[in-house]
C-alpha cells in the first residue's frame, strides 16, 4: 500500500513476476477492497499463487517511524513482516515509508548474531561490462562507527559471491582521496580493522567517482555518505535525461538525428535505467526484506521482487549468519587482536 502509486505499481508488478516465475507465490497484504478493485483492473482476479491479505491500516509516506511502530500494528507494512517472522513467507517487498521499513524490520525480525545494525545496499551499473557494484549502507544509520562499517563489508560480500557470483570480492572504503592520510577518524579507524580482517577482500580507499569505475565490487560507507550519494546519483541521472530529451527536439534536423541514433540511445538509456537495479536489501535482519523505491513503477517493482527471490534462493541470511560465525569464531592462530571487540 506504500510509495507514490500504491497497488497500481505493485499489482500489475506481482501479476507480471507471477506470468514470468511459475515457482513463486505471492501474497498482497493491504485494504482488502483497494486490493480487490486493483486485481480486477489488471484482470488478475482468481490468480491460483496469488492471495490477497486484509490489513486495516496503512503507513503514510511523512509518518514517523517511531509512531508507525507503536501506533500501526495492523498496517501492510507490519503485517507483511510478521508474515516473514512467523515463516508464512520467506520475504517481504516493500515501496513504503524506508524509516518504517526498517524500524519494524528491526523490531520484529532482529538482527543476526553478530550484527549490531542492518544496512541498505542497492547494486549500481559500471563501466565495466555486465559488472555491478554493491554500496552499502544508503541510509540506514547515520551515525555508524567503524565496527558498524566492518561488519556492513562483511554482509556486502556475501551477497556479492552468492547472489553477484563473484568469487572474490573487492571491498573499497569510500573516502574523499585514496592517500592514506585522508579521511576523517572514522575512515582511519575503519581501515585499520578492514586491513587485517580475514574473509574480507580489502583494497582500501576508494573515491566517489571510483563508484561507477568498477573499481571495487563493494563499495563501503556510512549511511549519511550513502544516502547523499544515491540522491545525488538520481538527480544526475534525470538532469541527463532531461538534456538528452531537449536537445533531441530543438529542431527538425535534431530531430531527424534522433530517429537515426534511437536505437543506441535506447540501448544506452536501458543500461543505466534505474528501474532495472531497484530493490536494495536491508541486510544483516534474521529474514529477508527489500525496499523498493518509494516512485517504483511497474518495471521497478517488478526488479525488487526479483533481487527478493534471488536472496531467498541463496538463502541470504543464513549464509550470513555462517560468515559472521566463522569470522568472529576463528582458531586462536588466526584471530586478530580486535576480533572479539567485534562480537
Amino acid at each position: 500500500m506504500g510509495g507514490d502509486a500504491g497497488p497500481d505499481a505493485v499489482v500489475p508488478a506481482a501479476l507480471q513476476a507471477l506470468h514470468l516465475y511459475p515457482h513463486l507465490q505471492l501474497i498482497l497484504v493491504g485494504n482488502q477492497t483497494i486490493l480487490d478493485a486493483s486485481l480486477r483492473k489488471y484482470h488478475g482476479v482468481n490468480c491460483p499463487r496469488l492471495e490477497v491479505l486484509h490489513a486495516s491500516e496503512i503507513v503514510a509516506m511523512d509518518d514517523k517511524p517511531s509512531l508507525a511502530l507503536r501506533n500501526k500494528k495492523d498496517s501492510s507494512m507490519r503485517v507483511a513482516i510478521n508474515l516473514v517472522k512467523e515463516g508464512k513467507a520467506q520475504a517481504c517487498v516493500s515501496s513504503g515509508n524506508t524509516g518504517a521499513l526498517m524500524a519494524t524490520a528491526k523490531f520484529v525480525l532482529k538482527t543476526l548474531p553478530g550484527i549490531d545494525r542492518p544496512a541498505i545496499m542497492a547494486r549500481f551499473p559500471t563501466i565495466k561490462k555486465n559488472t555491478l557494484v554493491r554500496v552499502l549502507d544508503l541510509g540506514a544509520n547515520v551515525d555508524s562507527t567503524a565496527k558498524h562499517l566492518l561488519q556492513f563489508a562483511l554482509m556486502g560480500t556475501v551477497v556479492a559471491k552468492t547472489v553477484g557470483h563473484v568469487a572474490k570480492p573487492s571491498v573499497g572504503l569510500l573516502n574523499i582521496g585514496e592517500e592514506e592520510m585522508k579521511g576523517n577518524s572514522l575512515v582511519q579507524e575503519t581501515t585499520a580493522l578492514l586491513d587485517h580482517c580475514p574473509g574480507i577482500h580489502y583494497i582500501g580507499y576508494v573515491e566517489g567517482d571510483d563508484i561507477f569505475k568498477g573499481a571495487a565490487d563493494i563499495v563501503v560507507c556510512d549511511g549519511f555518505v550513502g544516502n547523499v550519494m544515491l540522491k545525488t546519483t538520481e538527480g544526475v541521472l534525470t538532469m541527463l535525461s532531461k538534456y538528452v530529451k531537449d536537445a533531441f527536439m530543438q529542431n527538425w534536423l535534431s530531430k531527424l538525428a534522433a530517429l537515426l541514433i534511437m536505437p543506441i540511445v535506447k540501448k544506452i538509456g536501458k543500461s543505466l535505467d534505474p528501474r532495472e537495479y531497484n530493490g536494495a536489501s536491508l541486510l544483516g535482519l534474521n529474514g529477508i526484506v527489500v525496499k523498493s523505491h518509494g516512485s517504483a513503477n511497474q518495471k521497478s517493482f517488478l526488479s525488487a521482487i526479483r533481487e527478493a527471490m534471488e536472496e531467498v534462493e541463496h538463502n541470504v541470511p543464513s549464509l550470513l549468519r555462517e560468515e559472521i560465525t566463522e569470522l568472529f569464531h576463528l582458531q586462536a592462530d588466526t584471530v586478530i587482536e580486535s576480533a572479539p571487540q567485534l562480537a
